[in-house]
């Protein structure tokens, strides 16, 4: 049996530059080029277009249009991938001009989504946001959308439009793919109450594409979630048990890496996703801090938290974990922890704890940071136990955390216990009478 090898799209990337961004279009361009590579095609040239004004027609001027048309044939591309969101027109006109397939970058996002997910509810959810995308480009897509199909019978008009009827039968599937996510989000609900009931709290990692939240999730769950030095290189969310410092275990949650510009529609699709990430008791921000652009990266992250209710804005509280030590030098270390120092004093900043997920630096001093903000909403409560229930004093020692005890010369024991709502509920209820004498 002959095998054929899998043809491998040959790519050029641009990236428009505005005014005043040419130390940031370098960065974005790299970025773009590292979301075009996730797509596994060979991109053969890339290069940031200085860009004066938007031409309505086809986003760039005719003079650089015929410098790409020239490089797409002496390097033979199949495809250009502009940093960018064109609209339908300018991406048709664009391909009529230089006879390529033309990608902008929420198209580019939605490929590379659509290529990740793994589970049926991230490809519901790519597929949704990809019929929403479609639906208004169905003036690129198809060319014989004007076309009209009449009606039967001699009083029928002359019937809906192609592009009409199109419209309609994406309409009807994108309205049976939200149905179905709908399904999926009840279930995700009866999963989280059955969650909420648990003693055990949940975080949820969140973070820029690639800022090391998979490589993080493994060490300190010691899991095998995929973790590459590529964009969104995990769509998924993964749940693990996670053991805090005083040996109670936490729920942690692995959650889709978010990016500048991310889609509306994909924020709207993703939202059942998200929601484990609106629903979590502790949110760790995770930053690479070897990134010339973190601030900016830091400023999108708590965009989209804000747009689906999520974040220190919304009373939930966050660390953040100012990830990839390893890669700054000397200075830039000294510098960062001088940072996270200042912000842990400061009560109006969010506390901040610079660690190397690679190496493993930094780790204990977090996981120390996540226990002590999970515990502050604790009670703490007195108890007073006869030695005829000592079976509560041994629960208390499994669900909370004993801060002081002592007993007394009648036996009777003398506990001051730290515990979370749901344990304090569970002691009213199956202890009423400790809990009272307390």
């Amino acid at each position: 049996m002959i095998e054929l090898e899998a043809v491998v799209e040959r790519c050029v990337v641009l990236h428009p530059r505005r005014r005043n961004q040419n130390f940031q279009a370098d960065l974005e361009l790299e970025e773009a080029v590292g979301l075009a590579a996730a797509l596994n095609v060979d991109v053969i040239h890339d290069e940031v277009v200085p860009l004066r004004e938007v031409h309505v027609a086809n986003y760039l001027g005719g003079g650089k249009i015929s410098e790409i048309s020239t490089i797409i044939k002496n390097k033979t591309a199949s495809m250009v991938v502009v940093n960018a969101a064109l609209s339908p027109i300018q991406q048709r006109n664009l391909e009529r001009l230089w006879n390529v397939k033309v990608i902008d970058r929420t198209g580019l996002i939605l490929e590379i989504f659509g290529l990740r997910a793994a589970t049926k509810e991230g490809r519901l959810q790519v597929e949704l946001a990809r019929l929403v995308y479609e639906r208004s480009r169905l003036v690129r897509t198809w060319t014989h959308l004007e076309r009209q199909r009449g009606g039967q019978g001699f009083l029928s008009g002359p019937g809906e439009t192609q592009i009409e009827s199109d419209r309609r039968v994406l309409s009807e599937k994108m309205t049976k793919i939200r149905q179905q996510l709908e399904q999926v989000r009840r279930t995700r609900g009866l999963q989280r109450q059955k969650r909420k009931r648990a003693p055990e709290r949940v975080v949820a990692l969140v973070g820029y594409t690639n800022a090391g939240k998979s490589t993080l999730f493994n060490r300190l769950t010691d899991s095998g979630v995929l973790a590459k030095d590529m964009l969104f290189a995990t769509l998924d969310t993964t749940h693990r048990v996670l053991e805090l410092p005083n040996g109670k275990p936490a729920v942690l949650s692995d959650t889709v890496g978010f990016i500048a510009d991310l889609p509306t529609d994909l924020i709207t699709a993703f939202r059942a996703t998200l929601e484990e990430v609106h629903e979590a008791d502790l949110l760790l921000h995770v930053r690479d801090i070897s990134d010339p652009l973190t601030e900016q990266r830091c400023q999108n992250v708590l965009d989209v938290l804000d747009q689906i209710g999520a974040g220190p804005e919304h009373g939930q509280d966050i660390i953040e974990v100012w990830n990839k030590a390893d890669l700054l030098n000397d200075e830039g270390l000294v510098s960062f922890i001088q940072r996270a120092v200042a912000a842990r004093d400061n009560e109006k900043e969010t506390d901040a704890y610079i660690i190397s997920s690679h190496t493993g630096d930094g780790i204990s001093e977090l996981m120390l940071a996540v226990e002590a903000m999970l515990s502050a909403r604790d009670d703490i409560i007195q108890v007073e136990i006869p030695p005829k229930d000592f079976k509560v004093r041994a629960w208390l020692h499994e669900h909370g955390h004993v801060l002081a005890e002592d007993t007394a010369e009648t036996g009777h024991c003398h506990m001051q216990v730290q515990l979370s709502d749901a344990d304090l509920g569970k002691l009213r209820s199956q202890y009423p009478d400790i809990l009272k004498a307390g």
